[in-house]
């Protein structure tokens, strides 16, 4: 056990080549499992489509329990969001055999995928892309996931009982119109539980949609700490820290 331990520490957490792949590896696998996901929730449940929940929910579960496993305290890992939501995503994975409607759930798993901090660091290293979109890309992400969670919630909880939500997509048109506050009318959530969902999601979603478009067309940064005070993000040319004035030498790529 003790070797498992060992090998599954440095596939995560460690700075070999062989670590590198496996963990790019997980990355294809979550992005195969999100276009998955998308893609089939808009299906009708069908035989191959719960085969695969349960391969994917498996496979998910596996990647959780070797997480926890090499964690120094097991514990400690629960008060993190994405330890939750990670639960949450194997669950729905299989919930479409007993719960119509959840399915959308699964795109939690995003939530992890681009927030290892061993993942993000080889990405600024080894994708220049990611280097000068990183903030958008999260931003994106985290968009993304909000849609299509909200999207799931809405579909399951008034499917049974709302006729203007007979379909995922009326689901996810009544969240994007929400989202933005266009509010069309034609599709509303009944009684005070639909309203405070309505809230919520265009509370939540307005904010990341400003987030999104302010990492998008504030001017562009790159991220080099300065060695003295820290700061993180300077302009492309600067010589000088803005913040305490410490000579930098951020590489350039020859772009500029």
């Amino acid at each position: 056990m003790t070797t498992l331990t060992a090998t599954l520490r440095e596939l995560y957490e460690g700075d070999t080549r062989r670590a590198h792949r496996f963990r790019y590896a997980l990355l294809v696998f979550d992005v195969a499992t999100i276009a998955f996901v998308i893609v089939t929730s808009f299906l009708p449940l069908m035989a191959w489509i719960i085969a695969c929940d349960v391969a994917l929910g498996l496979c998910v579960l596996i990647d959780f329990a070797a997480r926890l496993g090499i964690s120094r305290s097991p514990f400690r890992e629960f008060r993190h969001l994405s330890t939750w939501t990670d639960l949450v995503a194997v669950a729905s994975f299989l919930a479409p055999v007993l719960v119509e409607g959840v399915g959308f759930l699964r795109i939690l798993r995003t939530l992890r995928m681009l927030r290892t901090y061993h993942l993000l660091e080889r990405l600024r290293q080894d994708s220049g892309l990611f280097r000068r979109n990183e903030d958008a890309i999260l931003a994106a992400t985290n968009l993304v996931v909000f849609v299509f969670t909200m999207t799931g919630i809405v579909y399951a909880t008034q499917h049974d009982h709302n006729p203007a939500i007979q379909t995922p997509v009326d689901a996810l048109y009544f969240t994007v119109t929400s989202l933005t506050t266009t509010g069309y009318g034609d599709i509303t959530l009944p009684g005070p539980m639909g309203r405070l969902l309505s809230v919520f999601v265009m509370i939540c979603g307005v904010t990341l949609f400003f987030r999104l478009a302010q990492v998008v067309f504030r001017p562009y940064k790159v991220r080099f700490p300065c060695t003295a005070c820290g700061l993180q993000r300077h302009e492309p040319d600067a010589v000088h820290c803005k913040a305490c004035g410490t000579l930098l030498n951020i590489p350039d790529e020859g772009a500029y």
